[in-house]
Formats: C-alpha cells, sequence, structure tokens
C-alpha cells in the first residue's frame, strides 16, 4: 500500500454548504458544514465525518480548512458537525461522552449514509476529542462506518486523558474546567435560524460546570470506564488508524491499542505534541492528508483487505538538550517490532541501578513541593513550549538510582514498570516517577514519567477495604521509543509530589521503599528505518481564507515571592484570527497562575483563566470563565465565574461554588 502524494492541483471542484441540518430521533437537529466534490451529483462518493464541539463556524475553521476540501477535492464528501449542546446544533452537552453525544454519533453516521451523495461508505476521523469519539464510534460500529482515523485521541478517559495520572489530580483539569464552559457558552450564529438567540439564552440558563464530577470521581470506576474503549477493546470492529506523539500526553494510546487489537490498528507516533501531524511541533512534522487519503482509499474504495503498512511506525526519539521549546526532537523513524524486546531487570540499591545513598532498611520517599518545577506540562493543549526542563533540580529533591555509564546503545521499546515493596503512610500519599537520560556532562532529559495514588487499589479503583501498610506493587510507565546512547545513564528518580503538574496529596507523609526493581522493555536488535518514508507536511490551504492579526509568544514566569510563596504562572496574550470569507474575527487568550507555600500543602492554589471573543457582522460576543482551586484535607473547593456580553451590554453571568468531597488525595 503506497501513499501517493497529493496532486499538484484538485481532482474535484468541490462546493461548500455552511450549514445544514442533521435530525436526530428526539427531534434535537445537529448543525453540520458539508464539502462536496463534483462527482457527487452523478456518482455516489465515501464519505468522511469529523464529529466535535469546536464550532464549525469559526473557532477551528482555519484547522477544517487543511482537512476537508483537500479530501473533498480528491473525491470524498467531508461534514463538520457540531456536536449537540455546541456552537449550531441545538440541545445541551452535561458533560462529556454523554450518552446522548455516544448515541448522537451512530445517528450521524446512518444519516449520511442514507444521502443520495454518499455511497453508503463512512470514515471518522478527529484529534483529540474528535479521535475519541471516532475510536469510540467503532465499537459494535454501525454498518456504514468502515474505518476510522485517531489522533491524539485517548483510549483510557481515567489513566491516559486530561483528568487523572495514576489515580492524582492533573492541573489540566482545572484549566479544562475553565475553558470548556467558555466553548459552550459561545453564540450561535444566524446560520442556526432567525431563533438563533433563544437557542443561546436556552444553552446559557442550562450551562453544566462538569468540572465538579471530574474531581469528585476521584477512582476509575464506572464513570471513567464509559467511553474508554481499552476496556470494550473486544468489541472494536473496525480498522483504526492511530495517531500520536511523544510530546503529547494521549500517546500511550497508540501503542496500547495496537497491542490490545493487533489485528485492527495501525499506529503512527511522531515527535510532536497535541496537533493534527501536519503542523507537529516540535518536528518534524508528517503529511496527515497523503497519509489519510492512502488509508481511506483502502478502506472505503478498495477490497478491505489489511493494508501493507508496518503495524507501528515510531519516531525514535534520543538525547535532545533540554528545553522549553525545540523546533524539532533527534532520533529517526523506525518500524516498530514490540516482539522483538526482552526484559532487562535492574534491582534498586544494586551496582546496575545503584543510590549515592545506600540504606539497609530501604529509602524514604522525599516529599518536597518544589519537585515538579522542571516538569513542564503534559503537552494536552497544544501550546507552544511547555516541553521539561532539565531534570537536574528536580532530581536534587528526589531519590535517585543511576546505572553506570552504557557500555552500549539501549533501545527502549513499549512500556517499563517499576515494582516496589512499598511502606505506604496511613495518610493518603502519592509517588511520582521519571525514567530520564543524564548526558557525560550531567545534563539530564526526561524519557518518560507516571506517578500513583497509594490510596488506590492495583487498578486504581476505590479499595473495598483497608489497603495493607506493606505491599508490592508494580506501576507501569506509558510506552516509549528511545534509544539511551553509550556513555550516558539511565536514572530512576521517586518523590512523593509533583507540583503544579499534579495536585498535592493533603498531607506531607513519605513513603518508604524496602526493595524494588525496574523492568526495561529492550530490543535485542536495531530496528529498521522505514521502507517507504512518511510523506512530508504539506502548507494547506495553498489559497488561505484567513489570516493571523494578532499571534504574540507565550509568557511563563517562575518566582518566589517575599514571603517564600512559589509562583509559577503562564498566559497566552490575546490571539486573533481573521476569517474573510465570513468576515469573522475570532480571538482568545488564556492564562494559569499556580501558588504554594514550600511548607504547606494546603496552600496550593490554582486559578485558570479563558476568554474569547467573536467578531462577526451582526455583532461581538465575549465569554470569560475563571476557575479558581484550593483545596484542604477534605475537599477540593471550586469557585468559578463566567460572564457572556454581546455588543458590550451584559448578557448572562454565571457563578458556580463546589466543594468536592477528597477521599483519596
Amino acid at each position: 500500500m503506497t501513499i501517493p502524494p497529493l496532486p499538484s492541483g484538485p481532482a474535484h471542484t468541490v462546493s461548500v454548504t455552511e450549514h445544514l441540518w442533521i435530525p436526530m430521533p428526539d427531534g434535537t437537529r445537529l448543525a453540520a458544514r458539508l464539502w462536496l466534490p463534483d462527482s457527487a451529483e452523478d456518482m455516489p462518493c465515501p464519505a468522511l465525518l469529523e464529529y466535535i464541539p469546536y464550532r464549525k463556524a469559526d473557532m477551528v475553521r482555519a484547522r477544517d480548512a487543511r482537512n476537508h476540501p483537500c479530501f473533498a477535492a480528491h473525491g470524498y464528501a467531508c461534514l463538520r458537525v457540531d456536536m449537540r449542546g455546541s456552537g449550531d446544533s441545538e440541545g445541551v452537552m452535561p458533560d462529556m461522552y454523554a450518552e446522548a453525544e455516544l448515541d448522537d454519533a451512530r445517528r450521524v453516521i446512518e444519516w449520511i449514509a442514507a444521502q443520495p451523495w454518499c455511497s453508503g461508505k463512512v470514515g471518522m476521523f478527529g484529534t483529540s476529542w474528535g479521535g475519541t469519539a471516532a475510536l469510540q464510534a467503532s465499537v459494535d460500529a454501525p454498518g456504514a462506518l468502515k474505518a476510522v482515523i485517531a489522533v491524539c485521541a485517548t483510549h483510557d478517559r481515567y489513566e491516559d486523558d486530561i483528568h487523572h495520572m495514576g489515580g492524582c489530580l492533573l492541573t489540566d483539569t482545572l484549566e479544562w474546567g475553565a475553558t470548556l464552559p467558555a466553548i459552550l457558552a459561545a453564540p450561535p450564529t444566524p446560520a442556526a435560524g432567525p431563533d438563533w438567540r433563544d437557542l443561546w439564552r436556552k444553552r446559557l440558563d442550562s450551562l453544566a460546570f462538569p468540572v465538579e464530577p471530574w474531581l469528585r470521581e476521584e477512582a476509575r470506576g464506572t464513570y471513567w470506564r464509559r467511553g474508554s474503549v481499552i476496556h470494550e477493546a473486544a468489541r472494536l470492529t473496525r480498522p483504526i488508524l492511530a495517531i500520536g506523539g511523544w510530546s503529547d500526553r494521549y500517546s500511550n494510546s497508540v501503542m496500547s491499542l495496537a497491542a490490545a487489537r493487533p489485528d485492527l490498528v495501525w499506529g503512527v507516533v511522531g515527535p510532536w505534541g497535541h496537533h493534527y501531524p501536519d503542523h507537529g511541533a516540535p518536528g518534524p512534522a508528517m503529511g496527515f492528508q497523503d497519509l489519510a487519503l492512502a488509508w481511506w482509499d483502502h478502506w472505503l474504495r478498495d477490497a478491505p483487505s489489511p493494508p501493507d503498512w508496518p503495524r507501528l511506525r515510531l519516531w525514535l526519539r534520543e538525547f535532545d538538550t533540554p528545553a522549553d521549546t525545540l523546533a524539532a526532537r533527534a532520533g529517526r523513524w523506525i518500524e516498530a517490532d514490540t516482539s522483538d524486546t526482552d526484559t532487562q531487570r535492574l534491582t534498586l540499591g544494586t551496582p546496575a541501578l545503584a543510590t549515592a545513598s545506600p540504606a539497609k532498611d530501604g529509602w524514604p520517599v522525599p516529599h518536597d513541593l518544589l519537585t515538579g518545577a522542571a516538569a513542564g506540562d503534559t503537552g494536552y493543549f497544544g501550546r507552544p513550549g511547555g516541553l521539561p526542563l532539565d531534570q537536574a533540580p528536580d532530581d536534587a529533591r528526589a531519590l535517585t538510582f543511576d546505572t553506570p555509564p552504557l557500555d552500549a546503545d539501549r533501545i527502549l521499546l513499549g512500556p517499563p514498570s517499576l515494582t516496589l515493596d512499598i511502606r505506604a503512610p496511613e495518610e493518603p500519599a502519592q509517588i511520582a516517577l521519571r525514567l530520564s537520560d543524564v548526558a557525560p556532562d550531567g545534563r539530564v532529559a526526561l524519557i518518560t514519567r507516571t506517578i500513583r495514588n497509594l490510596a488506590l487499589d492495583d487498578g486504581l479503583d476505590a479499595p473495598s477495604g483497608p489497603l495493607p501498610s506493606r505491599r508490592r506493587i508494580t506501576i507501569s510507565f506509558p510506552h516509549t521509543a528511545y534509544r539511551l546512547a553509550a556513555g550516558h545513564r539511565l536514572r530512576l528518580a521517586l518523590s512523593s509530589s509533583y507540583w503544579p503538574l499534579i495536585w498535592p496529596a493533603a498531607t506531607t507523609a513519605m513513603p518508604r521503599i524496602a526493595a524494588g526493581w525496574l523492568d526495561l522493555p529492550v530490543t535485542r536488535s536495531a530496528p529498521a528505518g522505514l521502507a517507504q518514508p512518511l510523506p512530508p507536511a504539506r502548507d494547506l490551504p495553498r489559497e488561505k481564507p484567513f489570516e493571523p492579526l494578532e499571534n504574540p509568544p507565550l509568557e511563563r514566569v517562575f518566582r518566589t515571592t517575599p514571603d517564600g510563596t512559589r509562583r509559577e504562572d503562564w498566559h497566552q496574550p490575546y490571539t486573533a484570527l481573521r476569517h474573510h470569507d465570513i468576515a469573522t474575527t475570532f480571538g482568545y487568550e488564556t492564562s494559569a497562575a499556580f501558588s504554594l507555600d514550600p511548607g504547606n500543602p494546603a496552600s496550593a492554589r490554582a486559578t485558570h483563566a479563558h476568554r474569547a471573543v467573536y467578531a462577526r457582522p451582526d455583532g461581538t460576543a465575549e465569554i470569560a470563565c475563571t476557575l479558581t482551586t484550593t483545596a484542604d484535607a477534605a475537599a477540593f473547593h471550586l469557585d468559578g465565574h463566567l460572564s457572556v456580553t454581546w455588543n458590550g451590554d451584559a448578557l448572562a453571568t454565571r457563578h458556580w461554588a463546589h466543594s468536592v468531597p477528597r477521599r483519596y488525595g
């Protein structure tokens, strides 16, 4: 299965329908934008669906212009559908992945397949929420759905999503808690009909604040299992092209899905973050449209036999000088064969993985609330920068175990795991784990990391009874592909806090490790390079109907105030894009402020703010949402404010105040 390059010109002319309605059985209408090739008038064609809540009319219109017109020019009907309760669609969105959302996806696919311009074959694709929706639709898929592409998607809403890591609260969920209500509070456009203002007011009156259940559901449980396809892998029924990036929190889904369903999943993991890979950063980027068209041509046009692609194509990372921003990562593309690995076991405290301070009775895991200052962020939001910095300052506050300098290269391919005989304190506690590459000159680059809430059971569920204070636990790191060069050292670092990436435990209790070992998936031989290179990224669309008006760089500030409080703030100043074809400007700004007294975990405080502006021919809407989070030993305390104006006049204000019980953290 070769990947032909995109031709220099379009194969078909394309007509665009800015708005059409798709009826749901309960009477709710979903809004769609349609790109239709001219050939569909005489010969029905396959259709491609992207199903997300990010406003077909304006919010991600520039991104849509890279994909949908290109696919339509190559003979595919393409639809961008706003989920119910978002954009121009009717209805209400109470939470992410509600049952109505999952049901609507299936109904939309059936509606598309029944249209006179559709051949009856549908593909589904998307990034982030859209990619996850495509995975969810693949479970007991409707007959018309033939294949999907899931980019930067999650297969496990609890463990590999924005909300939790190892049972501990990611502060990313608080940013999303401020951002999602602001997105859903934005106005429909006049395309929704003459009553669009009434639709807007109804939406504002019923607007949800879903961050509350995200914090309330601390353990995995049924809430997070819903919509997590890894728990329903046997029911996946359609071929999946899973694409991720090592700089993104969701990268683990690709190799995990490929391991769970090698008969259905083909995977690509590049060096980039939370982006479609044609805009992948850090680079090198990849030509997503070429790859996608080859996939669609195979499954939606040709005989449905497995393609001759490698199951896994991975960017094999290697040491990069740690920096907030990288234009491109060091490494190379490989065809990965995870069966060509052996487990190399390194025991803690031995010469193979020694510590500078061995202890006969084990090691306490240090609790220092400044650990995590070099963490960067998870990459979830695709912002520029935020990559992990030199880990040496965090390592100085942690318990570390180093190998001797390696006598030859070692290639890690798969998920490392750490087994610990641990004595956990009676109070809730957490343990953060990092694997890093230590260069001969002392620079330390993060390879992979994870964290574990010691108050949960081995499945990250609520324990059925008291957990023993002394027990053995095994913690898996995310999948990785990394070359450790000869002369470098591998470092394992452990701490019992990781702020501000993770909300700190309520106490300063420190676990103690009696013994343990690290299992590394090491390849037996050097992996082969790609027999066929991945297509290069293209600058699409060739003629751009939009232009950036303001695009200032992100600002990050780290400081200690005179009273000893540690402040870590970032701010994305107002960024705006003008869509000339609809005479609309969309702009936004986002900020976060973290503060902490290093001697008091109860002092942790986070404030996230998101503001969006929609300047249209009929008026200007401005939506601002702020969420401030604090916590004590008993509860998280949430204070949210949302304001909406139209042409400068106040239209709506909302205030949420919740205290969410804190049972396991």
